[in-house]
């Protein structure tokens, strides 16, 4: 699990600040508590569309997990945590970044923006020790063992610094999390989480749609279970580009799954590629852009099909893999 630059760029020069003599002019709080804000704005984006993609493609994804849609922050994990505290108004470290719209955090109506979470079924996580700064590891504590309390007890409940309490029961989602980097313009995905920087051009595309386009691009790497088979069969320049198409195909089905419109990956495809695919035309790790819109172009009558006779695009059934996800399997094995 990598750092979070996010971090970083979002609260550049905190630990200085705490640091400097009586000279240095006072934090704005303020100034920080609404960068906080923006950049949560960011991940509440994200998070929508990824909980309706997960939870839209559940029945055909190889493994899934219950889930309440929830994500919480950490403020060990900025770079000055004392600054972070007091910015969003919390004696403690934990509280709620996140309830996915739709999802039993968000329909409960308890999971407030930056409300302070001091359990986790009767476990404090502010008990856990932290760095004095860009400690992350903490966070993916508390959402590990919000995912166990959620396999094993069928439910979780959670409890706030202002002495209320709620008790969420999961549904189930495609195996993924979805992490927003507060720097960079890069999206990735590594079969567990799907990473995107906040600087990815298709922020700022208003239609969330086109949007949900690339978050599932990069999810349907995870369903399909590339970067396992990459490992097992080697990240060749053909290889990867194989695996890329193949996730640029599924996209209009994990669209039409969502309840998107999956001519959005079309749109998305074009509008992206045509400004911004020069440097990857170079690299040759993916085809051309025009090329991959067509190609995603191809599936859309399949899927109007899938629809119209079952109700759903059933892609474990129908769509056609571009490589063949047993190979190396026998090989890996036996090791």
């Amino acid at each position: 699990m990598r750092k979070r630059g996010w971090r970083r760029a979002l609260l550049a020069g905190m630990a200085a600040l705490l640091a400097a003599n009586s000279d240095t002019p006072p934090v704005d709080y303020a100034a920080e508590r609404a960068a906080i804000g923006r950049y949560q704005d960011a991940d509440q984006r994200l998070q929508d569309v990824g909980w309706q993609l997960v939870r839209g493609n559940a029945g055909f994804c190889p493994r899934v997990i219950a889930s309440i849609g929830l994500q919480l922050q950490d403020m060990a994990s900025y770079g000055a945590p004392a600054i972070a505290r007091k910015a969003l108004g919390l004696t403690g470290d934990f509280a709620v970044q996140t309830a996915a719209r739709g999802s039993p955090a968000a329909l409960s109506g308890a999971f407030a923006r930056n409300r302070e979470i001091v359990g986790l079924e009767r476990f404090d996580p502010n008990q856990w020790p932290a760095g004095e700064k860009m400690d992350w590891q903490r966070l993916v504590w508390a959402h590990d063992h919000i995912d166990a309390m959620l396999a094993e007890h069928g439910g979780i409940t959670i409890s706030f610094a202002d002495g209320g309490q709620a008790r969420a029961r999961p549904v189930e989602v495609c195996a993924t999390r979805f992490e927003l980097m507060g720097e960079g313009d890069k999206a990735v995905a590594d079969g567990k989480r799907v990473v995107i920087g906040i600087g990815f051009p298709a922020f700022a595309y208003p239609e969330e749609d086109v949007f949900a386009a690339l978050v599932a691009h990069e999810l349907a790497h995870n369903v399909l279970e590339h970067d396992a088979w990459l490992d097992r069969n080697g990240r060749s320049r053909r290889n990867v580009r194989r695996t890329e198409r193949e996730a640029d195909r599924l996209i209009p089905w994990l669209l039409a799954n969502a309840g998107y419109d999956p001519q959005a990956g079309v749109t998305f495809m074009t509008r992206w590629g045509s400004r911004h695919d020069a440097g990857i035309l170079m690299i040759r790790n993916h085809d051309g852009w025009d090329e991959r819109a067509e190609f995603i172009a191809a599936e859309l009558p399949l899927i109007t099909a899938a629809m119209a006779s079952e109700g759903r695009a059933d892609w474990r059934t129908h769509f056609r893999r571009g490589i063949d996800p047993a190979k190396g399997l026998e090989r890996a094995e036996k090791k």
